[in-house]
């Protein structure tokens, strides 16, 4: 199980996760349709093309998060994870194409005991997204219930 324990979570910690994802047009296009999100600058080039800054279709920004989010569970929460509590300022400071490689970052910001559940606690991550040329595409904080070191 390579997810860490509460107690084995310390603030400050940064982890970089050794997984780096190239976003391709399937990625994007299938993500966009499962989700029913059919706004234009995720599925239409021509429009992308000619009628916007960018010349060409953004990655839907929810497949970021979910990248950001999903590439850090291996060396974060799993096999302890008790439940995934919520996400706060969640931003994308620069969009990402097809063809773009991410590479994401976590900080452990805050660990507390949980109150309500003995055995448990509270850490706050930040994940941080790259792109190839490591510029930051995408930051969020998320909240999450994880299980203590269980008792020998």
């Amino acid at each position: 199980m390579p997810g860490l324990w509460f107690d084995e979570m310390t603030v400050g910690t940064v982890i970089q996760h050794p997984i780096r994802r190239t976003i391709t047009e399937a990625d994007n296009v299938f993500f966009s349709a499962m989700t029913h999100n059919p706004a234009a600058l995720h599925l239409d080039e021509e429009y992308c093309r000619t009628q916007t800054e960018y010349g060409q279709r953004l990655v839907n920004s929810c497949l970021t998060l979910s990248f950001m989010v999903g590439i850090s569970v291996g060396e974060t929460t799993m096999g302890t994870a008790v439940a995934n509590l919520g996400w706060d300022e969640v931003r994308f400071p620069k969009p990402l194409f097809h063809g773009d490689t991410i590479h994401i970052e976590t900080e452990i910001l805050e660990t507390r005991p949980s109150k309500s559940r003995p055995g448990q606690g509270i850490v706050v991550f930040e994940h941080r997204a790259f792109n190839q040329r490591d510029e930051l595409v995408g930051i969020c904080k998320r909240s999450g219930l994880i299980h203590c070191t269980p008792a020998a």
